[in-house]
């Protein structure tokens, strides 16, 4: 608080309320994407996938799946050989 802050003319003023939780792939308060990871596509899970069939459809190498769980391990867990149909993945940008 500086040396004149109480001359305002304003009175009292409610204190800015923060934003209500932002949404997946947001934005914080100076504009960068709260999470990194989700500048990439989504993908919905189905039936039969795996991880390295994710990313071999989507970037061309099956080995690059440790990208997509690095980028999914909240959603995913400690083992990646357990997706769930209906999981939404982020797929990151290389």
């Amino acid at each position: 608080m500086g040396l004149f802050d109480f001359l305002s003319d304003k009175g009292e003023q409610k204190p800015v309320e923060p934003a209500a939780n932002p949404a997946a792939g947001g934005t914080d308060f100076f504009g960068n994407n709260s999470n990194p990871a989700a500048s990439g596509d989504s993908y919905t899970v189905v039936s039969g996938d795996s991880l390295s069939k994710i990313a071999k459809n989507h970037y061309g190498d099956a080995a690059k799946w440790p990208k997509i769980y690095e980028a999914n391990k909240a959603v995913i867990g400690n083992n990646p050989d357990l997706i769930e149909v209906g999981q939404v993945l982020t797929l990151p940008s290389l």
